[in-house]
């Protein structure tokens, strides 16, 4: 019941933060772009190394020329449960596809993950942010958090409100 509780608290400190970070230029704060430019650049995505479930380590920048949504989860939040067919679903429709996903479990052990990894099937690959450094460095205050970076490793989107779109428009461009 305690886990539940701080999920719950983590979900809505989450709602809440992405409440302001979409409301924060609603109040007539003008961001301008360069001189010369139409746009700003999107963030660079922060390059990171974890390990998987076999042991190998993963760095984000293997994975330029991708999209690749990060999936920031635990293996006791029950949201992050119920998200666990849609995101079977979805790994499996993009195969084949300039596409990957990274289920990133926080706070948690290798131990644990691989166990619920196995109990779960889980197909995309696993890696354990036993420390929550990267969790901390994305800036991630509660789970499940979705994080989509373009093929050039920039932030797509966070929050997304529409992934699959995203995942879509993101696969198109160059």
């Amino acid at each position: 019941m305690k886990k539940l509780a701080v999920c719950t608290m983590f979900l809505i400190s989450s709602l809440f933060l992405a409440a302001y970070v979409q409301g924060a230029n609603a109040g007539g704060t003008k961001v301008s772009a360069p001189k010369g430019k139409t746009e700003l650049a999107a963030p660079a995505a922060p390059d990171f190394s974890l390990k998987d479930l076999s042991g190998k380590t993963r760095f984000l920048r293997d994975y330029r020329g991708k999209v690749v949504l990060l999936y920031f989860t635990t293996t006791w939040c029950p949201y992050c449960k119920k998200d666990i067919p849609s995101l079977k679903k979805l790994y499996a429709s993009m195969k084949g596809k300039s596409f990957e996903m990274l289920a990133v479990y926080v706070n948690e052990s290798p131990t644990r993950v691989a166990s619920f990894a196995s109990k779960n099937a889980l197909p995309y690959p696993i890696l354990v942010d036993s420390d929550a450094a990267v969790a901390r460095n994305y800036g991630i205050r509660g789970v499940p958090a979705k994080i989509l970076v373009r093929k050039d490793g920039t932030i797509g989107c966070w929050p997304c409100a529409d992934v699959e779109g995203s995942i879509q428009e993101f696969l198109k461009e160059k």
